[in-house]
């Protein structure tokens, strides 16, 4: 048994009263456990919640492709018809999506 009772509520209280990643290590380090370990007893507790990968700027990351299909769907298009166009920087489809939206 890797966690006793008194051990388990602890982890489980102090992750929910403030649910991030600084806590788990935090809690990992307290505990002499590694941090997967606290994450999985979190996890089996029921009360671990991954964290949302978040971009650079803050944004939730969406793909090219994702973007290309947006400009497809904003334009009455199919996405077969604009084939490669996934291949262009990141910056310029997005710039071509929010011109989009705004002529709609």
């Amino acid at each position: 048994m890797n966690y006793n009772e008194e051990q388990t509520k602890h982890i489980v209280e102090a992750y929910q009263s403030n649910p991030n990643r600084e806590t788990v290590e935090a809690l990992a380090k307290e505990l002499s456990k590694s941090i997967k370990s606290i994450i999985g007893k979190l996890s089996r507790e029921g009360v671990y919640r991954r964290e949302i990968y978040k971009t650079k700027t803050g944004e939730l990351p969406v793909t090219k492709v994702e973007i290309v299909s947006n400009i497809a769907d904003d334009l009455g298009l199919e996405v077969e018809s604009l084939l490669g166009l996934e291949k262009a920087p990141k910056a310029t489809l997005k710039k071509l999506e929010n011109a989009i939206k705004e002529l709609s």
